[in-house]
């Protein structure tokens, strides 16, 4: 770390003349005097419609570094790159973390019938994620109809989201130990997805104590088939809400809401009742849930921020991950230069508030356009895709922060030694400075630039 940078006040009284004499009083004054209006006109000259402000090298913090993982990726879903296999060059180019559930989204049924299992599909994903450079990561969701009450031989995919039957935790946690035995290079493990049928409705919570139990014999199932595996949940989805309501927390709120407090309470439960851990995972949208929309989209992602924090000071010190992330209302349509400078505002959230890892759920088979896509049906890299691999690129884990401000207050920046990411969260054009550097950015426009 760099010391403080020196002031002009402490330059000045240090200098002396070329031989080291020293000036005579008046001549002092008068510099003194010259340099204070030269000072104030750079001053007036810069802040006329936003000032450069001083560069200071001392870091602010740096990305975290939970794992010796690239920190931001993208999950697969049903559609991925064996649908659009001209992706898959693109995808190369910067690894990036690539999640994987083992049943729905894109993998089949592993185990139809008790004991007969079938990885085609699966095997099928995970080959892609290695061959494309990824760092994999396996969802230990969904599972089989005949762990859930169903019939043995047959999938209900209307029941994918149910969560299986107490009796058959101990079935589900071997089947997970059996994918860790069978992937031994994949290190990563997150255990089910948003506590899918675990809401105990007649007391209006979650089912904490199922999910834990689970959990448990889950992770030492997957600990005992791969002692170096990470093994993180509770993969809780955190809502919010804009007005006050007996679901509103009072410990974790802000501009953007507070948050549902029957997802804290399960969190708090599961901190302290799990086996162990070695990452909390959590997933949420900066929308509320009483309300369509934020009426601004940038200070809505301020939650994703809130929410780390909260997290990092209540786990114990566990790396945390968001394994999905939203900010665009539904059926919203938002060009694709705002939706980039949102998402980016939101990547900005995570890197700041010491997020170890994101995972941007891809939408690939949505109907076109979709600007939310990693890449369109020629395999062509579209803006998610590009800012993703971005900050891949630049914010690797352990990459120290710079406290970079733009002059204008509606420009967003985030800022290494080496580059900064600057975001216009307006619709209109602005012209600013950050640091030494001149801006003229378009609306939404996000720009990349080498310091």
């Amino acid at each position: 770390m760099s010391g403080p940078p020196q002031t002009t006040s402490h330059l000045a009284s240090t200098r002396r003349g070329r031989h080291g004499r020293r000036a005579p009083i008046w001549m002092v004054a008068l510099i003194a005097a010259l340099a204070g209006i030269l000072t104030t006109a750079v001053f007036l000259y810069f802040r006329g419609d936003g000032s450069a402000p001083k560069v200071d090298e001392r870091p602010v913090g740096e990305i975290a570094q939970g794992f010796d993982w690239p920190a931001w990726g993208f999950t697969h879903t049903e559609n991925s790159l064996e649908s659009t296999p001209g992706a898959a060059q693109n995808v190369t180019t910067q690894p990036l973390l690539q999640a994987q559930h083992i049943m729905g989204f894109g993998a089949l049924n592993p185990q139809e019938t008790p004991g007969r299992f079938d990885w085609t599909s699966l095997d099928r994903r995970v080959e892609q994620m290695r061959q494309t450079g990824g760092t994999p990561v396996i969802t230990l969701c969904c599972a089989p109809d005949w762990m859930k009450g169903g019939p043995a031989g047959k999938t209900d995919w209307s029941h994918l989201n149910d969560a299986p039957a107490a009796p058959f935790f101990d079935a589900f946690a071997e089947q997970a130990g059996v994918v860790a035995k069978r992937y031994p290079d994949i290190k990563y493990f997150m255990v089910w997805n948003e506590f899918k049928g675990f809401f105990n409705q007649g007391r209006n919570r979650w089912d904490y104590e199922g999910y834990t139990q689970l959990y448990n014999k889950v992770y030492t199932a997957v600990k005992a088939a791969n002692p170096d595996a990470k093994v993180g949940g509770p993969y809780m989805v955190v809502n919010s809400y804009a007005n006050d309501r007996a679901e509103s927390s009072g410990e974790l709120k802000g501009a953007w809401g507070a948050a549902d407090k029957r997802a804290l309470d399960a969190l708090k439960y599961w901190f302290k009742n799990k086996k162990g851990a070695d990452f909390v995972v959590v997933d949420g949208s900066t929308l509320p849930e009483d309300r369509t929309a934020h009426a601004d989209e940038f200070a809505a992602t301020g939650k994703f921020g809130a929410v780390t924090r909260w997290l990092r000071a209540n786990g114990g010190g566990l790396p945390v991950v968001w394994s999905e992330w939203y900010v665009e209302p539904p059926d919203a349509r938002w060009p694709a230069d705002r939706l980039n400078a949102v998402q980016t505002v939101a990547m900005i959230e995570f890197a700041e508030s010491g997020a170890s890892g994101a995972l941007y759920w891809s939408p690939q088979g949505s109907p076109a356009p979709c600007a939310g896509c990693l890449w369109d049906a020629s395999g062509r890299r579209l803006p998610p895709l590009e800012m993703l691999q971005n900050f891949a690129r630049w914010f690797k884990p352990g990459t120290e922060l710079m406290p970079m401000a733009a002059a204008s207050k509606s420009v967003r920046v985030l800022s290494s030694r080496q580059e900064f990411v600057a975001v216009n969260t307006t619709g209109q054009a602005v012209s600013t400075t950050v640091g030494s550097v001149r801006l003229d950015l378009q609306p939404y426009e996000v720009k990349w630039v080498a310091r």
